[in-house]
Parts: C-alpha cells; structure tokens; sequence
C-alpha cells in the first residue's frame, strides 16, 4: 500500500514503528452477544475465529481495479470467499466504508468511488448484500469493517460529490497530513457517523460491526490537528485536550455499542487498534514495548479501557512484528492483550501480518515461510486468545512465500467448525 502500516494504507503506525521503534531504546460480555455458559456458569466451547481482512481502499485487496463491470466485480468477490474457504477459515472482514462512502445503496453517504471509479456512481448491484449472502451460503461469518471518521485519500472537497455530507457540512471536515477527516470532537459529526454505519445494520443479517484503527488521525510530523475551535467550544471541562480527544473516542465507541445492541443484537462489535496501547515505561499498565506509537497517546483511543469496561465485544490487535522484535515483540503484545480481556467477556483475536510474508523481505524472520505458523503456536499457550485474522485476502490467496498454507498445514487440519 502506498500509506504507512497495512502495507501503508490502512494500519497507520505500523509502517511508522517498523522505522521509529527500530530506532528507539531497546464485564463479561452484554447480554444476547457473544459466546454462551456452558453446565455450572463455566464459558461453553465456542469454534476459534479464522478471518481475513478484504480492503477495498485504494482497491487494495477487491476489486482488482475500480471501474470493472459488476459481473467481474462479483466473480472477484465471491472467489476471495472462495479462497477463505478453501484455507479452512470462517469470517471474512469486508471493508465497506472506507472513505466516508458505501458499498451498499447507503441512504446517508454515496456510492464509493472504488467500484466505478467516480465516486457516487451506481455500480449497478449490491456488494454488501451478495457478500453476506455469499458468505453464509459458504458458511462464512461477514463482518461488515468500517473506518469512522476517514473522508478522503486527498484534502480538497470539492472534488468530492456534490451531495457528500463533508461538501453539504464543510465545517466538519479537517484536513491532515494529505488526507481528509471528519472531526471527531464535534458530537453533530459523532451521530451523523453512527447513522451512516447503522444504515448498514438495519439492511443485512451481519454477523459483526468491525473498526481499524483510524479513530483521530496517525501524528504527522510538523502538522496539528486542527481542532480549535471545536476544543473551545465543548473542551473547557476536561483537564487537557488529550483528554478531551479520548473522551471524543470514547464516546463513539460507547454510543456506537449501545446502539449496536439495539439495531442487531446478535451482530458482534469489534475494533482492529494498533497493537501497542502505551509502553510500559509510560504507563506501569502498558506492554514491554517501545513502540514509536502508542494508541492511547496518539490516536486518543483508550483500546484498554474499551475492553474493561466491556463496551465491544472483540479485539484484534494489529500484532504485526515478528517474534523477537527488538521494539515490539510479537510475544510480548501477546501476553499483554491475553491479560488485558482476561475475565472480561471480549473475545482476542491477533490480527497477523500475512502481508509481510515474502521472500524478498528486508526483514530475516519475514523471509521464513514458518514464522507466521510460530506465532500461531507461541498464542495458542493463551486460553484468551480464540483466533487470528489475517491481512489481507490478497495475500491469503497468492501466498508468496507459502506462510499461510503453512499455517493452514500446521493449525487448520479441518474446516472450521460454524461459529
């Protein structure tokens, strides 16, 4: 990807601390959603979760080029379904609004321009509905994978739609570090997101809402947020805006669940942050990383606290370091989040750098096809951690390197059991 993180594009920070943590010193669950109890209270056996990410940002994972006609878009999807099936997995995670735009015929937001290539155009079907129902026809969980607040690759309007919400409501948009967000501190932006995701709920049976982990935007050097004048006005009760941008956050997620559990109970809300909450030598609470980002302190999003206080109902840290990792070890980001949800109810699910996987890695362990199947390994020594994700459907299918059919060799003897 040609942005920072999830091969530049999506993760953020992870592209950010391969290069700046080199460099550093070395509630249970809310009723009617997750698993159920089994005899005597205890959790009741439930299948692990084997999931893949599909992004269709940038056109990154599907489809291949935007503009192709449905038949080729559908044919497309449904054989990324396919490939999850054959490598014995059982969700995939489809993003289906990456821009502040709607790969299903949204009431709130236009049609994304991903799939014509001219954003509001009609691609002359439903992509969310046929995933869903493609999906459970293969036995497939869909998890339907939204991005908040994020409007635009580029940081002019009006090259947006005409009707775009961020044209139609200039004042709710910033521009940052070359892209264009909506602005999390104004509570008008915070509802009108909600809306627009709920649109999506209340059309398709979804097993799942699904977050990344853009909530305020990755820190660029030499750029500030600009978020002033919303600080003055709804700002003066908190003691610093760092403060204020969590509270922002966390009243998203919080809002967003309560609603969830209303529109769809059964759906699973779950959010994909940057693996490291804070380092341990900023906080005693956080991991035995140094990593050059951490989640609560840059993006203002307190992924800690989400799950104590039980407001989701799955984590999938984006764990995407090798075992070893001089900065962020794969083992010890681990360890934390399997004692983070520890009695909590929220599910763990390691988010894993398939995209890594290559033969010409700069990186040694990334060159080993096994190293993705040791870390299967070194996480199933975790009762808490119930499955892995794999980024991305891409790289599932093409395997470069032969990591996943190692996985899938290793771990994944049998299809997996239905959810």
């Amino acid at each position: 990807m040609a942005h920072i993180g999830r091969r530049g594009l999506l993760a953020g920070a992870a592209g950010v601390l391969a290069t700046t943590a080199a460099a550093a010193p070395a509630g249970d669950r809310r009723a009617g959603r997750g698993p159920g109890r089994g005899p005597g209270g205890g959790r009741a056996p439930v299948p692990e979760l084997r999931g893949m990410w599909i992004a269709s940002v940038e056109n990154v994972d599907w489809p291949s080029e935007a503009g192709l006609p449905a038949r080729e878009q559908r044919a497309e999807l449904t054989g990324l379904l396919d490939t999850a099936v054959q490598r014995r997995l059982n969700a995939v995670f489809l993003q289906v609004r990456p821009t502040a735009d709607a790969l299903w015929p949204s009431t709130k937001e236009p049609w994304s321009q991903w799939l014509t290539g001219v954003q509001g155009r009609d691609p002359g079907w439903d992509p969310l509905g046929t995933a869903v129902a493609e999906a459970h026809a293969r036995g497939l969980e869909l998890h339907a994978w939204f991005n908040p607040y994020r409007v635009a690759n580029h940081t002019d309007p009006q090259r947006l739609v005409a009707a775009h919400p961020a044209r139609r409501n200039p004042s709710w948009a910033v521009p940052y570090g070359g892209r264009l967000y909506y602005n999390p501190g104004l509570p008008e932006v915070r509802a009108f997101v909600q809306e627009a995701m709920l649109d999506a709920v209340s059309r398709y049976p979804l097993d799942g809402v699904h977050w990344d982990d853009y909530f305020y935007p990755y820190p660029v050097a030499g750029e500030e947020f600009d978020d002033d004048e919303a600080y003055e006005r709804y700002g003066a009760a908190f003691a610093s805006r760092a403060d204020w941008r969590r509270h922002n956050t966390d009243t998203l997620v919080k809002e967003m669940s309560d609603r969830l559990k209303t529109a769809r109970p059964a759906a699973r809300f779950g959010v994909s942050p940057f693996a490291v909450w804070r380092n341990s030598d900023r906080d005693p609470l956080g991991s035995q990383t140094r990593a050059g980002v951490q989640t609560y302190d840059d993006l203002y999003a307190d992924t800690r606290k989400w799950v104590r206080e039980g407001w989701i109902d799955s984590i999938v840290p984006q764990a995407y370091w090798q075992i070893g990792h001089p900065s962020a070890d794969y083992a010890a980001i681990v360890e934390w989040w399997a004692r983070t949800v520890r009695g909590t109810g929220v599910s763990l699910y390691v988010g894993e750098a398939l995209y890594r996987c290559d033969a010409d890695s700069s990186t040694p362990a990334w060159r080993d096809p096994a190293e993705l199947s040791r870390h299967l390994t070194l996480a199933a020594r975790y009762a808490e951690v119930r499955g892995h994700v794999y980024f991305s459907a891409k790289q599932v299918a093409a395997d470069p390197n032969g990591a996943m059919a190692r996985v899938v060799a290793d771990h994944y003897p049998a299809t997996a059991a239905p959810r």
